[in-house]
């Protein structure tokens, strides 16, 4: 026994020794973008070292804006200057409208169905109209507008409980995980999940530690997917242990739906899908709504309490800016009244204040991994068909040859309604596949930001600067935890 699985390794072994061999030949015969030197088997996995967006960037320094990378069996093209970007989701945009199979996508994406994970085709399509028409529609926003002021106004009573008549410290990644986690649950389900007297405190946190799990194989960071041989063996219980995330989830889920179609009384996009369920139950099965939800959850939630906690760290290490924007909601908003989302548009320090927290702190770094569907060319040089692309817009957030002083904090560099090209700037994506939240998340973010700034006096917990280093994940966190001193305006015994 022990003799024949020696023989079945080996004969593994060589066949991948010999697809590698294969693809490197067929790779010197066409003109594939520059790469590294690559090892046997592997390819290019040794390299990836975190965090990735740091890595590839200084790989691009010495081999070029695009680059190849060999992860295994598969292909990977790089690219991290704003007009490789335009071509690709311009000139290219639907051969890269695809997207690369996963061990995520199959557990957690309900085999390669929701509306990230799945190919482009028909079903993509219906999945982004709906979304456009009946999720992130102006119409269906503007419903939930209550929701958002409700749970920003008992986040404010959260900082004034302590903070009222001195400086008094706060931990924020907390608060803030608990705010757009409870937005996206009462405008999905109707209910909250954090808070006092909250019942099903403990079954949101066991579900918010499965998100959190998940960003660990999401990506490029599971190298099952681009090792058969290692999800045969299954390599670190990888796939055993999504498997089992992905039953909890789905079980927590299907407890939602469940418990709306016993009493559809609430306007809730639950709510809604059922009804279309009802017209339509063939395509509105309970999988589908199974897989809105989820991506809602995961993509909606953590994105935009991150890039919150970084706005506030920027804000703190620069209290000039925040002066500045103090000073804008003074005098575009008062003291007599909370600022709402019909006041951003107002508020244009604000919104530049944000844009340049999204081009330093993009909360996905690497974009979504997109996939050649045809052989295309890229900068002149061929990329075929099955190739992952990664777009590295920290990079190009960060590129001097795009921005002036690349790396300093200046709000002002958006002012005066200067606009900025989406292959510059992109927080959301761009092309086809981009974020169709990201009218949602504006209005959260800006609105989140807006009230804190507007009715606290904020300051750092010490002399020294916030300290600005990077977690690991998918989803950029920061290594440690926001902490800041703040103290109750005015305001807030009006509105309180």
């Amino acid at each position: 026994m022990e003799v024949s699985l020696l023989y079945t390794s080996l004969s593994v072994l060589l066949l991948v020794l010999a697809f590698n061999f294969f693809s490197q030949t067929r790779t010197r015969r066409r003109n594939f973008p520059p790469s590294p030197p690559a090892l046997p088997v592997i390819g290019h996995l040794h390299l990836l070292k975190q965090p990735l967006h740091r890595t590839l960037l200084s790989l691009s320094q010495k081999y070029g804006s695009i680059f190849s990378l060999q992860f295994g069996t598969r292909l990977i093209v790089v690219v991290s200057s704003p007009s490789a970007v335009e071509e690709c989701f311009t000139k290219n945009d639907v051969v890269f409208a695809n997207r690369p199979t996963s061990m995520i996508g199959k557990y957690i994406g309900y085999n390669n169905t929701t509306i990230v994970a799945a190919p482009y085709g028909d079903h993509w399509r219906n999945l982004r109209r709906l979304s456009a028409l009946e999720i992130f529609s102006t119409t269906r926003l503007n419903a939930f507008l209550s929701i958002r002021r409700d749970e920003i106004k008992l986040l404010l009573r959260r900082l004034y409980q302590n903070s009222s008549e001195d400086f008094a410290k706060v931990e924020l990644k907390s608060k803030l995980t608990e705010l757009t986690f409870n937005i996206m649950m009462r405008m999905i389900a109707g209910k909250r999940f954090y808070g006092e007297d909250v019942a099903d405190h403990e079954e949101a946190k066991k579900f918010r530690d499965m998100i959190k799990q998940l960003f660990q194989y999401s990506g490029v960071s599971n190298p099952g997917d681009f090792l058969p041989f290692l999800r045969w063996i299954d390599y670190k219980n990888v796939e055993k242990n999504l498997a089992g995330i992905s039953k909890k989830m789905d079980a927590f889920l299907q407890g939602l739906i469940d418990e709306h179609r016993l009493n559809q009384s609430k306007n809730t996009m639950i709510d809604h899908l059922l009804s279309l369920q009802e017209s339509q139950p063939e395509y509105y099965t309970d999988q589908l709504i199974k897989g809105l939800i989820m991506v809602l959850l995961t993509a909606g939630t953590d994105t935009s309490s991150v890039t919150t906690e970084w706005t506030m760290s920027l804000l703190l290490n620069h209290p000039e800016v925040l002066k500045k924007a103090r000073a804008e909601l003074d005098i575009h908003v008062g003291q007599d009244r909370l600022i709402d989302e019909a006041d951003l548009s107002k508020l244009h320090y604000l919104q530049s204040i944000i844009s340049e927290s999204f081009r330093l702190c993009p909360a996905v770094p690497l974009l979504v991994p997109h996939m050649c569907s045809d052989d295309c060319t890229v900068g002149g040089y061929d990329v075929p068909r099955g190739t992952t692309l990664l777009v590295n817009a920290w990079a190009i957030h960060r590129d001097p040859n795009v921005w002036d002083d690349p790396t300093s904090f200046k709000p002002e560099r958006f002012e005066g309604g200067r606009e900025v090209e989406a292959h510059k700037l992109m927080p959301f994506g761009m092309g086809r596949r981009s974020c169709p939240g990201a009218g949602l998340a504006q209005r959260v973010l800006g609105l989140t930001l807006g009230s804190m700034i507007q009715c606290f006096e904020w300051e750092r917990v010490s002399e020294k600067q916030v300290d600005m280093a990077e977690g690991r994940g998918s989803i950029l966190p920061k290594a440690e935890p926001l902490e800041a001193m703040c103290k109750a305006r005015d305001i807030m015994k009006k509105v309180v």
